[in-house]
């Protein structure tokens, strides 16, 4: 069985749970990881290392069609967001030469990358999320007529990892900030707990897992420490978005309980294997040894909170020298 891993980047943790799944399967695994810097650091965990052009290369699919198609690639698995809607739309091309790809539909992946959509999706839902505005002009606007106040939160349409995303307390803050972003959202500031929700599902987007998790601590958007909180409510309102995403394998919903009324407001999706799923994934959510399974044609079941509950996993930074044989 040979995986392909794009822009693996650090993702060492996920490669890692790949292979002790494979191991615990006694299933022969050769690891494919694919990046455009050689020196990224998941690639010295890799079986295999392919350096590969930018993502909005025109050449980008054409390279990982060629190496899907030369390698023998089961599965192609992405772990950023920038190539999920490129992946999405040429879906197909890399099932004609038998590589499966872990990405949900096209107008799915579509509404993700365009916080705009992914709210409006939320609400069409019944879910609750702080209904979003693209300009200062209609944010000043809805003040005015006493929809929203300060504080605000500005982050870009199209963001992530907390990149460019801000609190803002007052309107030359907001105008500072909207001026350097180039396409933005303006919403309300939820004041509240954090938290990541893991969800796996098979190619035709039943749920296998959802595991609930609250972010204890964060840095540039990414977990350092969470807590499993296998969550009643999370569940059944994740059991109703998955019935109608029909997510194709890994996504994560990050959502915010307001400390005043308990209510969740939901912020955002992601469609592919977020930072901390691996935290998911060990605590007994084992979304990697599924994906093994599926690809052996294995049927796979829900498992209703596989995850230990109260488990609190805390990361650390590790270093692998990038020139050994140099020195």
């Amino acid at each position: 069985m040979k995986l392909l891993f794009t822009s693996v980047g650090r993702r060492v943790e996920l490669i890692q749970e790949f292979r002790r799944a494979a191991d615990e399967l006694n299933e022969a695994l050769t690891i494919i990881g694919a990046d455009i810097a050689p020196d990224a650091p998941a690639l010295y965990f890799c079986d295999e290392t392919q350096i590969v052009c930018r993502i909005k290369d025109k050449n980008y699919i054409p390279q990982l069609l060629a190496i899907c198609e030369s390698k023998g690639v089961d599965c192609l698995i992405p772990t950023i967001d920038t190539d999920l809607l490129l992946l999405a739309e040429n879906k197909k091309r890399f099932e004609e030469i038998g590589t499966k790809v872990l990405i949900s539909a096209v107008d799915k992946v579509r509404l993700c990358r365009d916080k705009n959509y992914t709210a409006d999706y939320f609400l069409s839902l019944g879910l609750k999320s702080p209904v979003p505005v693209n300009s200062v002009e209609k944010f000043e606007q809805s003040m005015a007529c006493g929809e929203v106040s300060f504080p605000a939160f500005i982050k870009p349409k199209d963001g992530s990892s907390s990149i460019n995303a801000y609190r803002v307390d007052n309107l030359d803050d907001l105008n500072l900030y909207a001026e350097k972003i180039e396409e933005y959202i303006i919403q309300p500031y939820i004041s509240g707990r954090e938290f990541t929700i893991d969800i796996f599902c098979d190619y035709e987007g039943n749920p296998v897992y959802i595991t609930p998790r609250e972010r204890l601590a964060v840095r540039s958007g990414e977990v350092l420490k969470t807590k499993i909180t296998q969550d009643d409510t999370m569940i059944a309102e994740m059991r109703k978005l998955v019935e109608n995403y029909k997510p194709c394998g890994q996504i994560t919903v990050q959502l915010i309980r307001e400390e005043k009324t308990g209510n969740n407001y939901y912020i955002e999706i992601n469609p592919r294997f977020g930072g901390g799923a691996p935290l998911s994934i060990k605590a007994g959510a084992d979304s990697a040894e599924a994906v093994l399974k599926m690809l052996n044609g294995e049927e796979i079941i829900y498992h209703h909170k596989a995850a230990r509950d109260g488990a609190i996993y805390c990361r650390f930074d590790q270093s692998v020298c990038v020139n050994e044989d140099e020195v």
